[in-house]
């Protein structure tokens, strides 16, 4: 296996500025899946001297297999979620148990938002150019269900920034926003975190420091 690309989030996120700062964006605000994705984000941000938010997702794993998504759920003034109905029926959960599992990542979310927001409003996204950054993609169930509430908040113009992925993922996504880059689609694709030196689990407090920056 060769060695990966990235040394580490922060280095992902500048090969991604990178290109993103020869694009025509007009005011554009960046917006990072947590928690992963913030330190991706940061770097871009403050690159082009873009506004930084977050955009909160949860994945709705299987019962006793969490890495596959059922769905996901974006938080916003009216949460929105999608179901995977395929993935559905291949598990067949209990009757009312995805209900359940939306109620609790409702409940998640409400407070990632307090913690990493507080009372501070989101921005403003109507008629705005949105960068959307992650570390990675796998699935893209989580990434789809971000893209779908994005766009039903008429934004000017998204872009999906990502530093890798597989190609299937990637060309599936890409009819749901204007601009996708991702740098890297390696085959056969195994996991993200394959392709970072350090990829280690960030911490909430972590991810409230770069916020803060």
């Amino acid at each position: 296996m060769p060695s990966p690309r990235y040394t580490n989030r922060r280095h992902a996120g500048i090969a991604l500025a990178m290109v993103l700062r020869d694009m025509p964006l007009a005011a554009p605000l960046v917006l990072a899946l947590p928690r992963g994705g913030v330190p991706v984000a940061r770097e871009i941000a403050r690159i082009l001297g873009a506004p930084l938010d977050v955009l909160l997702v949860r994945k709705i794993g299987a019962p006793g297999n969490e890495e596959y998504a059922l769905g996901a759920i974006v938080d916003g003034p009216e949460p929105n979620w999608v179901v995977d109905e395929q993935m559905l029926a291949r598990f067949d959960p209990p009757p009312e148990w995805f209900e359940q599992q939306v109620m609790e990542q409702l409940r998640e979310l409400e407070r990632r938002r307090l913690l990493y927001r507080g009372v501070k409003a989101p921005a403003r996204l109507e008629g705005r150019d949105l960068i959307v950054v992650d570390d990675g993609l796998a699935t893209g169930s989580t990434m789809r269900a971000a893209l779908q509430c994005l766009r039903a908040q008429h934004p000017q113009r998204i872009v999906l920034a990502v530093p890798v992925g597989p190609e299937e993922t990637v060309q599936r996504l890409r009819e749901q926003v204007d601009t996708l880059i991702c740098l890297d689609t390696p085959s056969p694709f195994r996991a993200v975190g394959d392709h970072y030196r350090d990829f280690h689990q960030l911490s909430d407090q972590e991810v409230i420091d770069l916020l803060m920056k």
